[in-house]
């Protein structure tokens, strides 16, 4: 085993990692193990906010009869075994202390322990070892996992398929909403950009707008609507700016898209 660990001044934070691992470096160890909390961050926020449990169809089939699965049988063996133990720390805790009282008589007594005294304060002993090994036994004959069709035999499940495209779709907008997110960062002058730019994003693409092509121009206009506060519409239009530099076309057209937002509407006043 090898221990890695780092000591950040600046945040009086510690970190250690265990690992087997002797090939690595003690950066790519430290990487890695910043990867699976970004795995594990990245599927909670996607839990939260791209929905990956719901059911995306109710379309099912048999499920694989051959699909080794837990069996249920072994808990309740288990169960039983660490019954036996508990039945035999008890009986080892009474004969001990019967032991004791009988070894022990009172000041100017004498007693005599024989085989059968003995055998008697431990009799309960004796019997508790014997179930708990019988419980040992059961449960060690009993497979971990059986096959699904002798524990659930028909047993229905749902058509993944449809839930693997949905999980591609929702994978590819938390994809572009980090993108447009880090967009937001690296190139506006949007203030609150660290704390606001994913909330910003999320609002900016829950909105309205409209898109018109213009074909005689080859350009396809997508125009969005401002947003509660100006400051949220300056900082999408910075964004517009920079994505209109990459030139895109809109997938399976030569529209070239050019994006921009609306201005706010100045309320009316009577004179």
């Amino acid at each position: 085993m090898r221990q890695i660990s780092l000591h950040d001044r600046a945040r009086s934070r510690q970190l250690h990692i265990l690992t087997t691992r002797r090939d690595l470096s003690a950066a790519e160890i430290r990487y890695r193990m910043g990867s699976r909390w970004r795995q594990e961050n990245h599927y909670r926020y996607a839990r939260m906010h791209f929905d990956l449990d719901s059911h995306d169809t109710y379309r099912c089939g048999d499920d694989d009869p051959h699909r080794m699965v837990p069996n249920p049988a072994k808990k309740p063996a288990y169960q039983q075994v660490e019954k036996a133990r508990r039945a035999l720390q008890h009986a080892e805790t009474v004969a001990d202390r019967e032991l004791l009282a009988a070894s022990s008589p009172p000041p100017g007594a004498t007693t005599v322990l024989t085989n059968d005294v003995i055998d008697t304060i431990n009799a309960d002993v004796h019997a508790a070892e014997t179930a708990l090994d019988a419980a040992l036994d059961t449960h060690k004959a009993i497979p971990a996992r059986l096959p699904l069709s002798q524990v659930k035999p028909g047993q229905q499940a749902l058509d993944t398929e449809t839930k693997l495209i949905h999980h591609a779709i929702r994978i590819a907008a938390f994809n572009t909403a980090q993108a447009l997110a880090r967009t937001i960062v690296t190139d506006t002058g949007y203030t609150r950009a660290d704390d606001e730019a994913h909330t910003l994003i999320r609002t900016a693409l829950a909105g309205t707008g409209d898109i018109i092509p213009d074909h005689d121009t080859g350009t396809l206009h997508i125009r969005l609507d401002p947003l509660p506060a100006p400051r949220h519409t300056a900082a999408i239009d910075e964004l517009c700016t920079t994505l209109n530099d990459t030139n895109t076309t809109y997938p399976g057209t030569t529209l070239t898209m050019r994006y921009s937002t609306k201005p706010h509407r100045r309320p009316h006043t009577n004179s």
